[in-house]
């Protein structure tokens, strides 16, 4: 693990063209976006044009959310620049189908 001059723990970069991600957290819920960092102990995600699923509709789990994205009905937020979610529990790579579907995923849907 490494450490900053303040001894925070650092964060390391997302490779391979930064993925888009389902994250789930212990306490913040379902996030989606493009993992732009992750703590080396992996517990620390900073995501960008990050959404929140409030709810799902038309799968079982979060990998079913990663192929093919949510059903009507489902509950996800517009979203923002950038978040930091701190208790990762989950870091879930989506398909270009998953990315597709949950980009266009809207809570008046």
């Amino acid at each position: 693990m490494k450490f900053n001059k303040k001894g925070n723990k650092t964060m390391k970069k997302a490779t391979k063209q930064n993925p888009y991600v389902v994250v789930r957290t212990y306490s913040a819920g379902v996030h989606v976006g493009t993992l732009a960092k992750q703590s080396e102990d992996g517990k620390r995600v900073t995501l960008t044009g990050a959404r929140r699923i409030w709810s799902w509709t038309g799968a079982n789990t979060l990998h079913e959310i990663s192929l093919r994205g949510v059903g009507p009905k489902s509950r996800v937020s517009d979203p923002v620049s950038e978040i930091e979610l701190m208790e990762a529990i989950e870091v879930i790579r989506c398909s270009s189908e998953g990315q597709k579907a949950l980009e266009g995923a809207s809570w008046l849907a």
